[in-house]
């Protein structure tokens, strides 16, 4: 099933949860909150006190992703502010197991991401005990990149592992996203979309997640 995921670091972090009310009449599935550490990316953006303070106004699939150092020992925060998908990333110090294990154990489900430069093979070994696997289409840390058409290759080759294996995991796919990006990630095997200026900045955000949703049935 497609799914489109607004990114919240392209929203108007003055009107958030207004913003966050905007994307589900826009029709979007999920909110795309980035908690950034500024030591495991380059960049800090919010904690869990922010995605907290939203949780109330919306009923979007909150789709926590922890760029962080040490998710494990942040994991509960976040699913006590009302995230309901956590995913972390495999290079972080965290066990990959032991935090799959913890976000389970927290009621919320589980993803794992990993950065541009690590092999799709890392993945593998958990593609049985998530529920979604986020690959970057371009450097990780910083919103409004262009598309890195050569990571492509990493999705497809994921895709592939899932339905040798018989699984049903999500792919998602984040970094400029827009209508021809996300018909490339499709092909390749992508199905949640996280776009953050394409439907923010967008005249009409209703619109625009509807020409996503077209161009990624592929």
């Amino acid at each position: 099933m497609i799914k489109i995921s607004p990114s919240v670091l392209a929203s108007d972090f003055s009107k958030l949860g207004e913003e966050a009310v905007r994307m589900e009449k826009s029709g979007a599935d999920y909110l795309h909150l980035d908690v950034m550490d500024g030591h495991f990316v380059p960049n800090i953006s919010f904690g869990a006190p922010v995605i907290a303070s939203i949780r109330n106004k919306t009923n979007l699939v909150f789709d926590v992703h922890l760029m962080i150092s040490d998710p494990l020992k942040y994991v509960e925060d976040f699913a006590k502010a009302g995230a309901d998908i956590i995913t972390f990333h495999l290079e972080s110090d965290s066990s990959a197991d032991e935090t799959i294990d913890k976000i389970h154990e927290l009621g919320c489900k589980a993803g794992i991401s990993i950065k541009p430069g690590t092999p799709p093979e890392a993945v593998y070994p958990y593609l049985l005990s998530v529920v979604m696997v986020f690959v970057f289409s371009v450097v990780s840390g910083f919103g409004g990149q262009s598309f890195l058409f050569f990571l492509m290759t990493k999705v497809n080759k994921i895709r592939d592992q899932i339905k040798m294996m018989g699984g049903e995991v999500d792919i998602q796919v984040d970094g400029g996203i827009n209508e021809e990006t996300a018909e490339v990630a499709a092909r390749a095997g992508a199905n949640v979309f996280v776009a953050g200026s394409a439907v923010f900045k967008a005249e009409n955000a209703a619109e625009m997640i509807k020409k996503l949703r077209e161009k990624a049935k592929v």
